[in-house]
């Protein structure tokens, strides 16, 4: 990328608002860029405190690095000077950029310690550092802490990887063709359920768009391109958290304040290993899957004689598996005897360069392929046809030439076809027949898929406008932990939410509605430990805001910003959280809240929000369930009869909650390795968790003579109060659903009294489908007033799921409509429609018409939505002044007069 003349492209570095890149520092390392640094920058550094002189003597080992590697360490540690906030001489980032500048000599600077490098930088130009009065404390620190060596290789590893993303997915979609692959291996549907995995589904979308239009893709499934997004999504992957984490340490600043001169730490340079470990492994993977491919591809060249020569010239000079696991055991053996970091980001830079060159290899061998099959169209070099994207490939034909069928490749790749030629220009003439030709082609290509290569820019620009052709209509996605509901399900969510919304006014609740985001300072603080999972939104200049994480922390703020000391309120509304996707758990989704607020008489409240929570999934009718029940300052006397102490309740109480999903054992080993408690009490928590069973039965032996529980005052407080409650379940002739399990321990902060619990017991696994619990001092922490609350909440995402396998299960098909009645003009006359449709809607009738002069056609629309009647209107039944009405179900038909057509059909639906 060298100007004409010689001239080099300058990087400014410390310009307002710039930052450095990885391709930035990858053009410096390899002499492509050079460096200045802005005047600006100098002048701000030289108005700063210079410290006086300083050298730590610090011992260590000597590290040289390539002279590549130095240089992209050399400009890392420019830009870590000029934008620290230490105190640096504007002299000392530009000495360092001086020496940056010299053709040679790079190679010999130390890395190994502070010192170490500011005495080879000296030496480098023949001076000693006392003539340049050596390098300040603060700069002394901000070349001990910016890890430059580890750095600088992570950014030419960020780079280079960054290029093969795009790369590879094209050159395995170029296989593909020559290898007569199956596109169906690339129909990944995208979902946002969390069931699919992102990077693999933008893979297979990316192979399609090279291989669209294609007539040459056939029925070979085989390993390494069915493999193909799942390994390149790995790759992908892994280069993108390499790629983020890169740009955050090319351009943050130091803080030499944090730790004293001398205290060299490691940690940052052990971070980046263990990034960079997963890339490796996914490399390793990549070169596999290229190596299968081109092995595949090689099956259809020529005649066995052909294959054979082939076979021996690739295997002698293509990189082999074995040279890849060589290479991967070594970084992997270095990263376990925590060995030098520079040494380990060496060997996974040498592992990329591996699979650069295998991916040449794969791309020469499916180019030869294509090349010695006659019979497939390949597009002319000089063709501006098949440059562009957009475009109609079509070949030009010479007048009288005989049109010969041939196959044609995809659009996409028909592009690559144009540039792997235009690469190969100088081999253009090399014979076909002579099987070395490919081997000259993998030599040259492996050489251009270097990106200091302006060949390779222009393969990556034409490979991103491929993908983005929307050419196999790409269509858009949805994220992950999020669904798009189709008509058949709102069908069932409307009715549910019916059931619901009548369930809670049943009760005399009131609706509430309250903004999708709060403050953050509103959420945060109420949750425990899964306040991680709060959805922060970006600071738009003014508040910090959050996505709710759910309905009863914005109804505890409602009640306290409206000095409110009373009310009973539901609310149903999305809520959003931060979650890992799984089946049944979404990062959005709907609660179903009823809360009741207030001064009470003792389990009031507590009584008719469980016996509404009952009633709710009765209604709902969706199959058998308990609710487990227990109470929080029942736990609570139980940790401290068990020896815990109160400043640890919390944080036991959430492991404890994990019993449903966990065996004891594993939740023991939590307590005991995490949160620290005695192996004795963990056991004795154990013996108390795990009863459970009738509530009436379980509180009489709670309750029973020698019960640990009766000398502890807030347990027989919660006792007393259970029993109160149980009774009046009992009377309700709810009881039976519900079962008093000590292992309940619901992990948010704010509950107070009884906490229950919803679990679904049918074949469907969904785990909970509601839970509540009562919550004295939420109000309290937004006002200072206490206002006493108790409230449940149904996860009705849930819920949903276990109503739409039901309906499946019973096979029988769900209206999305409720229309019931089609008039069916048997024409196109809108003004007829207009007039008779009219009619049923002014008197209620739920109608729909249609214009269609087949009467087949509007009975079957009728038969797919479950329309039940249906008036057919034609020019007979207007001559005669009588509609035909026909019901699908019976398949009778009948006569009605034209001017009581609207009142008939009232009759005949039950409506008058």
């Amino acid at each position: 990328m060298e100007l004409a003349g010689g001239e080099r492209p300058t990087i400014v570095i410390g310009g307002k608002g710039s930052s450095l890149s990885s391709a930035d520092v990858y053009a410096v390392a390899r002499g492509l860029r050079k460096v200045t640094i802005d005047p600006a920058a100098l002048e701000r550094l030289s108005r700063s405190q210079s410290p006086r002189p300083h050298q730590a003597a610090v011992e260590s080992i000597s590290k040289f690095l390539t002279s590549d590697e130095s240089r992209a360490a050399l400009v890392v540690l420019i830009n870590k000077l000029v934008v620290s906030d230490a105190a640096v001489r504007p002299t000392f980032p530009s000495l360092i950029g001086e020496i940056l500048g010299l053709q040679s000599g790079h190679s010999s600077l130390d890395f190994g310690s502070s010192v170490g490098l500011v005495t080879s930088l000296f030496k480098l130009i023949g001076k000693h550092p006392d003539e340049f009065v050596g390098a300040t404390k603060d700069e002394i620190s901000v070349l001990e802490k910016s890890a430059a060596a580890s750095v600088g290789i992570c950014a030419m590893l960020d780079c280079c990887a960054s290029a093969l993303v795009k790369l590879s997915d094209a050159v395995a979609a170029f296989s593909c063709e020559a290898a007569r692959a199956d596109v169906a291996l690339f129909d990944l549907p995208p979902s946002g359920d969390g069931f699919f995995n992102k990077d693999e589904t933008d893979v297979a979308a990316d192979m399609k768009a090279f291989l669209f239009g294609s007539k040459t893709v056939g029925q070979l499934n085989t390993g390494p391109f069915s493999d193909t997004p799942a390994g390149h999504g790995s790759f992908r992957g892994a280069v993108r958290i390499l790629h983020g984490r890169t740009r955050e340490e090319l351009n943050s600043s130091i803080n030499v304040r944090k730790n004293a001169v001398g205290v060299v730490s490691h940690v940052k340079e052990n971070a980046l290993v263990a990034l960079v470990l997963p890339l490796a492994k996914s490399i390793q993977l990549m070169c596999k899957l290229s190596l299968g491919r081109a092995m595949t591809v090689a099956t259809s060249l020529g005649n066995e004689e052909k294959r054979k020569k082939f076979m021996e010239d690739f295997e002698k000079r293509c990189p082999s598996l074995d040279v890849m696991r060589e290479q991967l055991c070594l970084v992997l053996a270095k990263a376990a005897s925590e060995s030098d970091s520079v040494e380990i980001l060496h060997g996974v830079y040498e592992l990329l360069v591996i699979l650069k060159e295998i991916l040449a290899w794969e791309a020469a061998t499916a180019l030869y392929a294509l090349e010695l099959d006659d019979s497939i169209e390949k597009p002319e070099v000089n063709d501006t046809a098949c440059i562009n994207v957009n475009s109609e490939s079509g070949k030009v034909e010479k007048k009288g030439e005989k049109k010969k069928r041939k196959k044609t490749l995809g659009r996409g790749n028909s592009i690559l076809w144009k540039v792997f030629k235009d690469m190969l220009s100088s081999q253009n003439d090399a014979s076909t027949d002579n099987v070395a030709t490919f081997g000259h082609w993998a030599e040259l290509l492996a050489l251009y898929f270097d990106p200091e290569e302006t060949r390779l820019d222009t393969l990556l620009g034409k490979i991103k406008e491929i993908v983005e052709s929307n050419e196999v209509r790409r269509l858009p996605k949805i994220p992950k932990g999020t669904r798009d509901f189709g008509k058949e399900q709102m069908a069932i969510r409307e009715h549910a939410f019916s059931v619901i919304t009548s369930v809670f006014k049943r009760h005399g609740a009131v609706s509430l509605d309250t903004p999708v985001f709060e403050l953050r300072e509103t959420l945060m603080g109420k949750y425990g430990e899964d306040s991680k999972l709060i959805y922060d939104l970006a600071d738009q200049g003014g508040e910090l805001c959050s996505l709710r994480y759910d309905l009863t922390v914005p109804f505890a703020r409602y009640l306290a910003m409206n000095n409110i000391n009373s009310l009973k309120r539901y609310q149903i509304a999305k809520v959003y959280r931060r979650d890992n996707p799984s089946k049944g758990r979404y990062r959005e989704f709907y609660q179903c809240d009823l809360d009741v607020a207030g001064q009470c008489e003792v389990m009031e409240a507590d009584f008719e929000v469980l016996k509404v929570l009952t009633e709710l999934l009765d209604e709902l009718n969706i199959g058998d369930y308990e609710i487990k029940l227990n109470h929080r300052k029942l736990l609570d006397g139980m940790l401290e009869i068990c020896g815990v102490s109160s400043e640890k309740f919390r944080t036991v109480c959430s492991s404890i909650d994990k019993l449903d999903k966990q065996s004891f054992e594993q939740v023991k080993k939590e307590l005991v390795e995490e949160k620290g408690l005695a192996v004795e009490t963990a056991e004795k928590i154990g013996t108390f968790v795990k009863k459970r069973g009738p509530p009436l039965e379980i509180l009489s032996e709670l309750k029973g003579s020698g019960s640990s529980f009766l000398g502890n005052s807030g347990s027989v407080l919660a006792l007393n109060e259970l029993e109160i409650l149980f009774n009046a379940l009992e009377k309700s002739k709810c009881l039976e659903k519900i079962v008093f399990d000590l292992s309940l321990a619901r992990g948010l902060d704010y509950y107070t009294g009884a906490i229950f619990e919803a679990v679904f017991k049918g074949s469907t696994q969904v785990g909970s489908i509601a839970a509540g619990g009562r919550y004295d001092n939420l109000v309290g922490m937004f006002s200072g007033k206490q206002v006493p609350a108790v409230g449940v909440s149904l996860g009705i995402e849930r819920v949903f799921t276990i109503m739409e396998q039901l309906e499946k299960e019973k096979n029988k098909v769900i209206r999305a409509t409720e229309t019931q009645v089609l008039v069916a003009i048997l024409g196109k006359d809108l003004l007829l429609a207009a007039e008779l449709v009219s009619e049923l809607w002014k008197v209620e009738v739920k109608a729909e018409f249609g214009l269609n002069k087949r009467v087949r056609n509007h009975i079957d629309r009728a038969v797919e939505s479950g329309i039940p009647w249906v008036v057919f209107v034609g020019e007979s039944e207007l001559n005669s002044g009588f509609l035909k009405l026909k019901n699908i179900e019976s398949h009778q038909e009948e006569m009605i007069p034209r001017e009581r057509f609207a009142e008939e059909l009232q009759k005949r639906l039950n409506m008058v």
